[in-house]
């Protein structure tokens, strides 16, 4: 009993660290390393089968539960927060959209330490983490997914009324 209770406390312990390292490294990398990376460009570009978020809405029902998970800037403390957006201004759209990307980011590199897990649980264990990391994860890419894309197809409209002004 006491291997166990030792070893959820290692795994809450490790996912712990891992959430909040990789939310602070990702808090503190400059906003131009989002918008200038190559790699980076073609991971956050939308998918022509994401239909501009209609995807995860259709699939996920996204709409409906995205408002109700929390926003980790506010768990935090730190960072911007992306409950709402600021005001509408072409400033706030850029940000919010940045930071869709930063958030997105975030929850692919927490991720990716899953299969550590595999090295110090059993087998059934290690899937549990396995689950946990998914279950955890996914619905916040899901949410990015689904904002950006609407949020960058208001800037344009945005942008060509101004440009119309003109």
């Amino acid at each position: 009993m006491i291997q166990v209770v030792t070893l959820i406390v290692i795994n809450v312990v490790v996912w712990f660290v891992i959430h909040l390292g990789m939310s602070l490294i990702l808090l503190k990398a400059p906003n131009h390393f989002f918008e200038r990376n190559e790699y980076l460009k073609k991971l956050f570009a939308t998918r022509k089968w994401e239909k501009e978020g209609q995807f995860w809405e259709s699939y996920t029902a996204v709409k409906n539960w995205k408002d109700k998970l929390p926003d980790g800037a506010s768990l935090i403390g730190l960072g911007y927060k992306k409950k709402h957006l600021q005001s509408i201004s072409e400033v706030d759209y850029d940000r919010f959209i940045l930071e869709t990307k930063r958030a997105e980011l975030t929850h692919w590199l927490i991720l990716l330490p899953a299969p550590l897990f595999f090295f110090w649980n059993p087998l059934g264990a290690a899937w549990l983490n396995i689950i946990y990391a998914v279950i955890v994860n996914v619905p916040f890419i899901i949410i990015q997914r689904y904002n950006r894309p609407r949020l960058e197809r208001i800037q344009i409209l945005k942008q060509r009324i101004e440009n119309r002004k003109k």
